[in-house]
Parts: structure tokens; sequence; C-alpha cells
């Protein structure tokens, strides 16, 4: 009865425990296998200890060069949608004109689509414009699908603004780009950099619209799939695990710095 009533109480803890558990379990097996030193081309099986991915995670001709490319089209892609989503945002939130029902609706249509048939969409109309596909059309794809996902992130945090803190600058003689810069920014920037954020995440890990979109441009998803055909080797996962130490890292700081301002407030 004492072990039933204990469960009852940490139910919510254990199933949250349990979930987080199972998210992390496939970046811990990734994360494993980084050290391995399999006998043949795929990395599949524990076989030894090694370190020799991490001390030539370059090692793999043809990876360095498609993680490079990926994380410049992310970079443009995550500046271009969260500049775009931005604006959009603000201008759904704040203003009123005709057929704005039908964009707001529209600018959500990217989300619920299938991202096969935004690919081939795009496709269509790059090959009708004559365009040449390569990192241009990946970047201009990313772009489109990333839009949608900024201004979720943003037009909720607009909404919530409150707007007597815009007129409270107005009316201590603040200038328009002025109340912009000092009192609405800020107060948006957290929906803003998690718009940023998650443009930065689902443009580096794309595969399915970049593929359709590349020509014979090979970014690292691309290059992982490729890969997995012939053999995968051990420097993926190294990459796969810099990868995730890195958010870790990103967000444990994010935690503290966001800790220490509360501190202050307080």
């Amino acid at each position: 009865m004492f072990l039933v009533n204990w469960l009852k109480r940490r139910l919510v803890v254990i199933a949250g425990l349990l979930t987080l558990a199972y998210l992390l379990l496939p970046n811990v097996v990734v994360t494993v296998f980084s050290f391995n030193r399999p006998k043949g081309r795929f990395n599949y099986e524990w076989q030894q200890f090694s370190t020799d991915a991490w001390q030539d995670p370059c090692g793999v001709a043809g990876m360095c060069g498609s993680l490079s490319l990926s994380l410049q089209i992310a970079v443009w892609a995550t500046i271009g949608a969260t500049v775009l989503g931005t604006m959009i945002s603000f201008a759904l939130v704040r203003y009123r004109f005709r057929a704005r029902g039908a964009v707001n609706s529209l600018i959500f249509l990217p989300m619920a689509m299938p991202e096969v048939v935004m690919a081939a969409s795009l496709l269509t109309l790059f090959l009708n414009m004559g365009a040449q596909l390569g990192f241009w059309t990946i970047l201009i794809a990313h772009i489109m699908f990333c839009l949608s996902f900024v201004v979720t992130a943003v037009k909720a945090r607009v909404m919530s603004m409150d707007p007597r803190l815009e007129e409270a600058a107005r009316d201590l003689y603040a200038g328009p780009v002025q109340t912009f810069v000092r009192v609405t920014l800020p107060i948006a920037a957290p929906g803003i950099a998690a718009g940023a954020l998650l443009s930065f995440a689902l443009s580096f890990d794309d595969f399915i619209i970049t593929n359709f979109n590349a020509g014979s441009t090979v970014t690292f998803p691309m290059f992982v799939w490729g890969s997995a055909q012939r053999g995968t080797p051990v420097q993926i996962n190294v990459i796969g695990t810099a990868m995730f130490l890195v958010a870790v890292v990103f967000v444990l700081t994010s935690m503290v710095i966001s800790n220490r301002r509360n501190k202050h407030k307080a």
C-alpha cells in the first residue's frame, strides 16, 4: 500500500524522467559508438574502444565540406527567416489589412503540409524559372519552410505584449525607433530567439526538401544518407555527438544566465 501511494505521488515525475531517458537514449548510443573501432564498413556493433575518429574528425573525404555547407545554409536561412518572420508577425498582430485572415492561414500551411509535397512544389517552381539547383535554391527553400515556425514563435510573444509599455515610452517623448529598440524589441526578443534557434535546427537537419532542390550539392544530412548505403564512418557519430554537446552547453548557459537575472531582479 505504501509503494502504491508513493508511486501515485511521484507518477508525473517518474513519467517525465522515463520520457527524457527515452528521448536521450539515441544520443547516448551515438556518443558511445563515436568511440568504437568497427572491423567492417558499418558502425553498428561494438568492437573496440578507440579515439581515432575524435583525433581525425575530417578523416572521411567530403564530410567536413558538407558539414560546413550545412552550417552556412543554416545560418543564412536562420537570418532570413528570422528577419522576415519577425516583420510578418508584427504586421499580422499590429495592423489590419485586406486578406489578413487568408495570410494568417497560409503562413502556417508549410507546417501542416507534408515535406515531400513542399519539396516537389519548390522543385517545380525552380525548374520552371530555369534556376540552377544548388546552394541558392536550398537556401530559398529552407527560408520558406522555416518562416512559419518563426512567425508562430514571434507572433505568440507579440500578442502577449502589454501595449501600455509602448504608450508610456511615447509619453516620455521617445520616438518610434527609440521605442522599438528600447521597449518593443527587448520584450519580443525571447520569441525571436526561439524562432531563430528552431529555424537553425530545422535547416541544419533537413533532408527531404534539400534532397529535392540540391542538384549536385551535398549537405551533411545528404552525406550521412549516402554514406549509410555504403558504410557508416565513425566520424559521423563524432560530429553528431559534438553537435549534441554544443546544444547542451548552450541550453545550460542560457539557464544559468536566466537564473542569475531572476536573482538580481528579486
